[in-house]
């Protein structure tokens, strides 16, 4: 069993930059993959960036060049810088955390952009 908790999320103007934390309650090296996904009213919940154990990285096309993840194994956490921020990006975030055949979920912090 692995808890996670989300944290950073809040309200930030159009442009601004905000920076989501997730702490694991053990390890996150044995992790095959973690990421983070997003969920906005009356839409489905959608992939916004993962990174594998070796380090590889996808972004949805949505926030290429905007966001970067990122992971610190040493303190079982895992990271999203979120930079220009749209009113387009309010959602609640998850963070997940993916090992065989497992997915852990956070309970999501959530982040509104808007002026």
């Amino acid at each position: 069993q692995v808890q996670l908790v989300e944290s950073g999320g809040g309200l930030v103007q159009p442009g601004g930059s905000l920076r989501l934390s997730c702490a694991a309650s053990r390890s996150i090296s044995s992790m095959n993959k973690m990421g983070w996904y997003r969920q906005a009213p009356g839409k489905e919940r959608e992939l916004v960036a993962t990174i594998t154990a070796s380090g590889s990285i996808n972004y949805a096309n949505s926030v290429k060049g905007r966001f970067t993840i990122s992971r610190d194994n040493a303190k079982n956490m895992l990271y999203l810088q979120m930079n220009s921020l749209k009113p387009e990006d309010t959602a609640i975030y998850y963070c997940n955390a993916y090992r065989l055949p497992i997915n852990y979920w956070g309970k999501g912090t959530l982040v509104t952009v808007s002026s």
